[in-house]
């Protein structure tokens, strides 16, 4: 249940618009150089039942999420967040007619744990508590309307077998390394490594390596092609199980590789695959549902969508 609760919100709050778009950048802070026209601010943009909101609700609602502190948004951007903000206030409409309610334990946890989260640190602008305990009540009406979606596991098998390609693991590489600050050190650390024993490489990696992998004995972990430096991988992965390369020197120093384990492609079991697949066939059916509940809202509340009054000129979203 949590994961269709956190995959129907990401996939509501991810409905934004491209970076960039046709038109000109267009301001929403209430910074003096990126001012709304006076006269547009209190405009009636978005009636839902008994509530209206206007543009000064929609730019607190964008500067609340944190987009757009750095750089402008153009009129696409915007209308896609307009969109979003349609939306959830469509769902939170529907929260109170079905009685939707939180108790005063549920807010006070929901609210501290929105004030120590990344995005509230990221906002422009910190969110009323009103706001805020709006969005728990969208929240809990989402779960509800999700609490039935299931996937079982003759859907898991038949995505796999539809789409076993997609579970395909390239060759990975097992690497360690021992990180050096002097060139002469690290050429003195290799010559008496030549002969020695995995062991002395991993007691040297644990001592001297200036890497943060040292407390693990040098062991850096698994890569595939792309994952390092090309250079880096062209020494690493030339090599044969339990050789080490010659010394490396890059921008952090003096490396010392080693090539724990090559391991080739493999195709994950239906079993090693199951949780992805879940996880994939949740986000599908919670897509498909929203929409469709979104699409029922719109028949069934009392609302009005004013674009005319919107601060920026809005534009359909054709995809």
């Amino acid at each position: 249940m949590a994961i269709i609760v956190a995959v129907c919100l990401a996939i509501v709050a991810c409905r934004r618009g491209p970076e960039s778009g046709s038109g000109p950048a267009i301001g929403f802070s209430t910074a003096p150089d990126i001012q709304v026209a006076a006269e547009k601010r209190g405009l009636t943009i978005l009636v839902v039942e008994d509530r209206t909101f206007t543009n000064d609700d929609f730019i607190a609602y964008v500067e609340a999420l944190g987009v757009g502190r750095e750089a402008q948004l153009d009129a696409e951007s915007l209308s896609r967040l307009f969109d979003r903000f349609v939306e959830e206030k469509l769902l939170l409409a529907a929260a109170h007619k079905q009685g939707v309610a939180s108790t005063e334990a549920e807010k006070k946890a929901y609210l501290k744990k929105l004030a120590d989260s990344e995005a509230a640190q990221e906002a422009e602008a910190a969110p009323t508590e009103a706001s805020l305990l709006d969005r728990l009540l969208v929240e809990m009406y989402t779960a509800m309307i999700f609490q039935t979606l299931r996937v079982d596991d003759q859907e898991v098998a038949a995505y796999y077998e539809e789409h076993k390609k997609d579970f395909l693991l390239p060759e990975r590489y097992k690497v360690s390394q021992i990180l050096l600050a002097a060139e002469d050190r690290a050429v003195e650390v290799l010559r008496r490594l030549a002969t020695a024993p995995e062991t002395e490489f991993r007691r040297i990696a644990a001592e001297e390596s200036k890497g943060p992998e040292a407390m693990r004995g040098g062991e850096m972990g698994l890569f595939k092609a792309g994952d390092l430096p090309t250079d880096m991988e062209k020494t690493i992965f030339a090599l044969q199980e339990g050789r080490l390369s010659q010394v490396f020197e890059s921008s952090y120093g003096y490396h010392i590789f080693r090539l724990d384990r090559r391991f080739p492609p493999q195709l994950l079991t239906l079993e090693e695959a199951a949780p992805a697949v879940q996880a994939r066939l949740i986000e599908q059916k919670t897509k498909n549902a929203l929409a469709s509940h979104l699409e029922e809202l719109r028949t069934t509340l009392a609302w009005e969508q004013n674009n005319d009054n919107l601060f920026f000129v809005y534009q359909r979203n054709t995809t």
